[in-house]
């Protein structure tokens, strides 16, 4: 187990240039934003707008602060979400405009690109446990205190803290609130949708 604290994360500007992204992990280590195989990461959205192009990509997208952002997706699909919303998945190569309805939101962004990588992203409610079998997952710490708990050695998360769990190692998170649990898996195994469904022996 690796723990991410917020303070570590790196800031770095939008693709577009019209704000910043705090990355929390990418691969490869040394990938920019054109050359990535997965990429986490948060924004602050301060304004309605364009999303950037990732040709090649696909986004599951959570708002973790602020109001509503109503997102329109290739010119059709509409879709309102806020902190209480699911993770929502969508590919990041199709025109995304993003549009606020109260105020300046924060998001959480985890993508991965098509033909080398896929991801599943859901949320949690505290307490849970899970043992990692062949996947790297991360945790994301919504709220603050939560305590995790992996063979020996244990950590306090506080909120937008992260851990990384290797394949074989068993954890178990507690405390109050909700987390978000994010699994790099292979690019044939396709997820279309998010939903309350678990992934592997991970409990909703």
């Amino acid at each position: 187990m690796k723990v991410l604290r917020a303070h570590t994360h790196k800031r770095m500007p939008w693709k577009n240039g019209r704000g910043e992204t705090v990355e929390i992990a990418v691969f490869p280590q040394d990938a920019n934003v054109d050359t990535f195989d997965w990429r986490i990461s948060m924004a602050t959205v301060t304004e309605d707008g364009l999303f950037s192009m990732f040709p090649g990509i696909d986004r599951t997208l959570s708002v973790i602060e602020g109001g509503f952002l109503e997102l329109s997706i290739d010119g059709s699909e509409v879709r309102l979400l806020d902190a209480s919303s699911l993770p929502y998945r969508f590919p990041a190569d199709v025109a995304t405009y993003a549009r606020l309805s109260s105020g300046t939101i924060v998001d959480f962004n985890v993508m991965s690109r098509r033909n080398t990588a896929n991801h599943h992203v859901e949320k949690l409610t505290l307490p849970f446990s899970f043992n990692v079998s062949g996947r790297t997952r991360f945790i994301f710490c919504l709220g603050s205190g939560a305590q995790v708990s992996c063979g020996e050695k244990e950590e306090i998360l506080q909120a937008r803290d992260a851990i990384m769990v290797e394949a074989g190692e068993a954890i178990s998170v507690t405390g109050e609130g909700a987390v978000l649990a994010i699994a790099i898996l292979p690019a044939e195994d396709i997820l279309s949708r998010q939903d309350n469904r678990s992934m592997d022996t991970m409990p909703a």
